[in-house]
């Protein structure tokens, strides 16, 4: 049966941690899922994975490669594609892709991810994910010992400076557009021996594939290996928003952070039948916190299939017995104390042996 004409238990949108790690989930127990991956990872720029335990550097590409391996070897299926619109028709959603392409299924788990908004500054974007950073735990240990900018861009500026103090002596706050330090601010970043430049950077410098230092605006240039920034995460996805869903905005006080999209412990939306899981969902989430949420996902959603699948049993009992019932009156469900549910009860008991009062005849 092919992918246009066949109704899915689940289709995932998204192949990444978050959507592999369900969808594996779902195929082992016995699931029909399709996931529909876009193959734009977000953390491609990266040289590797780090805080997964056992797959601890591994690439991106590779991780996803094992995990589709690990899918398909329990019946799953993936194909290549974007999702661009959902509806509920019936008791199914219909996902429409951008090739014309239709996937019918009858929950939907979206883990698309987000989209990091870098600062406008000459030279940075192509360096994301390289010497551009900006989680310690992810890139931290890699940039150990090295000269570390920080780019001033919000009032978590200082906090970050003096996270990444603790990967290196050489550490520099870069004012740009961040509030001017709390006077137990300065102390803070003294004491830790952290230096401040007020200026803006205008352009990262970089020579031979590699980042060498950064330019002010006053023209002068600053040796770095590596600069930490804080970017702005916005997850949109237009399955969602087709189905009537927005991203909520995310603020530490005034500052934006970015959007993502509402969700509950399990990943349930407000549309019933629609679940989220991973970065789409959780600006802050890690790729091993993004495969746990998809396994939280996974379980939810079979548990609401398997609720599904229970109310359709019943009724469709419930409608042979009234084909072949000529007693329409005894289709009704009897109370479970009434004479009737004792009598049916007793009529289920193998031969004679009602209430176990039969007794064996003598030889």
């Amino acid at each position: 049966m092919n992918n246009r004409s066949r109704t899915w238990d689940v289709a995932v949108i998204g192949g990444g941690a978050a959507g592999l790690s369900a969808a594996v989930t779902l195929a082992r127990s016995r699931r029909s899922v399709i996931v529909v991956d876009a193959e734009r990872p977000r953390n491609a720029p990266a040289a590797g994975v780090h805080n997964f335990l056992t797959r601890d550097g591994i690439s991106a590409t590779e991780l996803t490669a094992v995990g589709r391996d690990e899918l398909t070897s329990y019946g799953g299926t993936v194909i290549s594609g974007s999702a661009v619109a959902a509806e509920r028709r019936d008791t199914a959603f219909t996902v429409e892709l951008a090739d014309g392409q239709k996937v019918t299924a009858r929950k939907l788990l979206v883990a698309t991810g987000l989209a990091d908004t870098l600062p406008d500054i000459t030279g940075l974007r192509e360096r994301w994910g390289r010497e551009v950073l900006h989680c310690p735990y992810c890139h931290g240990w890699e940039v150990r010992d090295q000269a570390i900018g920080v780019l001033g861009t919000g009032p978590g500026a200082v906090h970050q400076a003096i996270m990444f103090r603790q990967f290196s002596e050489d550490v520099t706050l870069f004012l740009h557009t961040a509030p001017e330090p709390t006077e137990q601010q300065w102390e803070a970043l003294a004491a830790r021996g952290v230096s401040v430049v007020d200026g803006h950077i205008t352009d990262v410098l970089v020579d031979n594939d590699r980042m060498t230092g950064v330019r002010l605006g006053s023209g002068d240039t600053l040796t770095l290996q590596a600069l930490v920034i804080a970017p702005l995460f916005f997850a949109h996805c237009t399955v969602l928003e087709s189905l009537g869903l927005n991203p909520t905005e995310q603020r530490a006080g005034e500052k934006l952070l970015g959007a993502v999209f509402a969700a509950d412990s399990s990943g349930a939306t407000a549309v019933p039948g629609v679940w989220v899981a991973g970065n789409v969902t959780d600006m802050y989430a890690g790729v091993i916190n993004s495969a746990a949420a998809g396994f939280t996902a996974a379980a939810a959603i079979n548990a609401d299939l398997l609720d599904e699948d229970v109310r359709r049993a019943v009724a469709e009992r419930g409608t042979a017995a009234a084909n072949s019932d000529p007693n329409p009156t005894a289709l009704a469900a009897p109370d479970a104390f009434s004479a009737a549910a004792e009598a049916e009860v007793c009529e289920r008991v193998l031969g004679e042996r009602r209430h176990g009062f039969f007794i064996e005849p003598k030889a």
